[in-house]
């Protein structure tokens, strides 16, 4: 590019003044660098603030909680989300805790102690033992308390989903039947006697229902691992779960798998949606 030619004008070279009838310049096309400036910005701005998905959990013997890192984990490894881990309040005094030698709780995670923290989540998983083959009874606080949300629907339409621990096989790992019609209602309560678990993923999916959210099961898209029968194994198309028998037995390596992996499908499907809106 020889000296005073190319894209860059030599300083020597006197600017050639524009024809007579040409139309004249609009004051915004002289500053086309400004916008491209503030496109540039916007794009970063965007960039920085990731989806978020809420993982909402509570955890007496540390098993929920050992699911709810895994699928922070599988939510954080899909670009353009972050999982943000929060404890679901207390219910229990502390002199009760110790004689039932429950696990200390991790300070790193914050407590959600106001409901209306929701609202600034894009995607919900909630996470809970089973008593009885319902929730506990500190989640149950927990939801009982999003009165007001529910009273506005602001958590209308936002995807949301399940992941649990029971003591045994039997214990409630997923919904066997939902309640769709009155008549049923003697058979069901047969069953849960019977030791059938069948109220709890109705209970905790009623209150999806209830606050207009979108329920997201994951269904049988884990693969493989959903069907193997070799080994002993919580979770179930309703979400991630884990065994936790007399409070010893640690999470396998396939159920922190599908925790994982639960998360990815989470992360996914609020992304996607993201992208739709």
């Amino acid at each position: 590019m020889g000296k005073g030619g190319g894209c860059i004008p030599s300083k020597k070279k006197a600017p050639t003044s524009a024809p007579e009838n040409s139309d004249p310049v609009s004051v915004e096309g002289l500053i086309p660098e400004n916008n491209a400036t503030t496109s540039s910005q916007e794009r970063v701005i965007q960039e920085v603030r990731k989806l978020r998905v809420f993982i909402v959990f509570y955890s007496m013997y540390g098993h929920v909680e050992s699911l709810a890192r895994c699928l922070k984990k599988g939510v954080d490894s899909i670009e353009g989300v972050e999982g943000v881990l929060y404890r679901v309040p207390e219910t229990l005094p502390e002199e009760v805790l110790q004689l039932m030698k429950a696990s200390q709780k991790d300070d790193q995670v914050p407590l959600i102690s106001a409901a209306e923290k929701l609202v600034e989540a894009d995607g919900l998983l909630f996470g809970f033992p089973t008593r009885y083959g319902s929730m506990a009874a500190q989640m149950k606080a927990f939801f009982d308390s999003t009165g007001q949300l529910w009273r506005e629907q602001k958590l209308a339409g936002v995807p949301a989903g399940f992941f649990v621990s029971t003591g045994t096989q039997g214990g409630g790992q997923e919904t066997t039947a939902l309640v769709q019609d009155l008549e049923y209602m003697s058979s069901l309560t047969l069953e849960l006697v019977l030791g059938v678990f069948v109220f709890k993923g109705w209970t905790a999916i009623t209150q999806l229902v209830h606050h207009g959210m979108l329920y997201v099961p994951i269904g049988y898209s884990f693969g493989a691992g959903m069907f193997d029968m070799d080994s002993i194994r919580g979770g179930s198309p309703y979400g991630a779960g884990v065994f936790a028998g007399d409070g010893t037995r640690q999470g396998s390596e396939t159920e922190l798998a599908l925790a994982e992996y639960q998360g990815k499908y989470m992360a996914t499907i609020v992304k996607k949606l993201a992208q739709k809106s």
